[in-house]
């Protein structure tokens, strides 16, 4: 890589405008913008003209230009102009998870084959590290969980429910407001986010690629008042957590469901749009990673981060994959979980091992049982439709 870095930069949202100012604040970053690649012609800029360009191609042709960073979200539209660098021997920085996490395989074997690098720890959790710290600090196989907090957005949605007792659709719309949800959230409080990025996790952690589609993930818009009260009154603090687990010596197992936090738990303390990242290992227990998963500042020097280090030529080795066994993917275990229905029909696509606790009323009513997961993946595209919420009480039962 040259001693300077000349970026053709694609898009210019919250994390481009982001990007843009946290490298005015680094002038010894040894990297600048040259280009960007805009798609709408009627937004006002606060940038002179002549630095956009409407046509991809232009950043490709530039001969000075040395790395594409990609900033956008449509995943499918990322994916082309990422995988036409990489052909063309052009490295990338992105933060787009769900491109990565969808097209993880063909984007190794691609840096691969045309001697480029890929860099996306911007893509995870934000102003965390967490990718590059698996890749080189846990380039091991004593790694046995990775559990985290992973969307800024329904974090701080919860913290105000919890904090300030707000209701579910208020804390919503303070949330968009703020700029820490988009006007659709669905991808931030269903889980979809927070899904690619343990994915993304997933290879860096353990080498397994994992097709999204197959993992369990659910979010936090059914919740209700009284999930909330049932809640308080267990010493519980409900939050999105994603977990990917070694649950045998050649298996893991992923999902992102709400969970009954208690007060002993590091994420139990994360609130607003903050991330928490727990990753224990066999020899050294449990570790904590802290920090904003949202916002321009945060997440483009988490992008600058990854600037700087293709300055000194690094890339991703994807270490798990070269030099350990990889463990397969599996759903062969059970959840202990709280489900919250509100009649039976609801209820009755729900395939329970075992019910540990019942409560029943004409408005609201509720178990505490153990179901397999495989069997909640089975409704995994009907559950949006139920009047239910789900949590996950933290406990993995009935290995088998």
């Amino acid at each position: 890589m040259n001693t300077q870095i000349k970026i053709g930069l694609i898009g210019f949202g919250t994390v481009g405008q982001g990007l843009y100012e946290v490298l005015e604040k680094s002038p010894n970053a040894r990297a600048s913008i040259k280009r960007i690649c805009i798609k709408s012609k009627d937004k006002t800029r606060k940038l002179d003209s002549g630095i956009f360009t409407f046509h991809f191609d232009d950043l490709l042709n530039d001969p000075e230009i040395n790395l594409i960073v990609e900033l956008i979200d449509n995943a499918d539209d990322a994916y082309q102009m990422v995988k036409k660098s990489l052909q063309q021997g052009i490295s990338v920085v992105s933060g787009n998870k769900k491109m990565i996490a969808t097209h993880i395989t063909e984007l190794i074997r691609l840096q691969k084959e045309h001697k480029t690098a890929l860099l996306y720890d911007a893509s995870a959790c934000g102003s965390i590290p967490v990718i590059r710290n698996l890749e080189e600090y846990y380039d091991n196989d004593l790694l046995k969980s990775i559990t985290g907090i992973l969307n800024g957005s329904s974090n701080f949605i919860l913290t105000r429910i919890f904090n300030d007792k707000m209701e579910y659709s208020k804390a919503l719309k303070l949330a968009q407001e703020l700029g820490f949800a988009e006007s659709n959230p669905v991808f931030d409080v269903e889980g979809f986010d927070s899904l690619y990025k343990l994915v993304i996790l997933a290879v860096h952690g353990f080498g397994t690629v994992v097709n999204p589609d197959d993992v369990l993930n659910y979010g936090i818009s059914k919740i209700s008042g009284f999930d909330i009260q049932y809640a308080r009154e267990k010493g519980y603090r409900i939050k999105l957590v994603a977990q990917v687990t070694k649950i045998r010596k050649d298996e893991i197992t992923l999902y992102v469901l709400p969970r009954l936090v208690t007060p002993d738990k590091y994420i139990y303390g994360v609130e607003d749009e903050f991330n928490g990242v727990v990753i224990q290992g066999e020899a050294y227990d449990k570790q904590f990673m802290f920090g904003k998963g949202a916002g321009g500042h945060p997440t483009g020097s988490a992008v600058l981060s990854d600037i700087t280090a293709r300055l000194h030529n690094y890339k991703y080795e994807y270490k798990k994959q070269k030099y350990f066994t990889v463990p397969t993917y599996s759903t062969n275990h059970a959840l202990r979980i709280y489900l919250r229905y509100s009649n039976s029909l609801d209820f009755s696509h729900f395939d329970f091992e075992e019910i540990q606790e019942r409560y029943t009323s004409k408005q609201n009513s509720y178990v505490i049982g153990i179901i397999k997961l495989e069997n909640l993946l089975k409704i995994k595209k009907l559950l949006p439709k139920l009047d239910v919420f789900i949590a996950y009480l933290g406990d993995m039962v009935n290995t088998y």
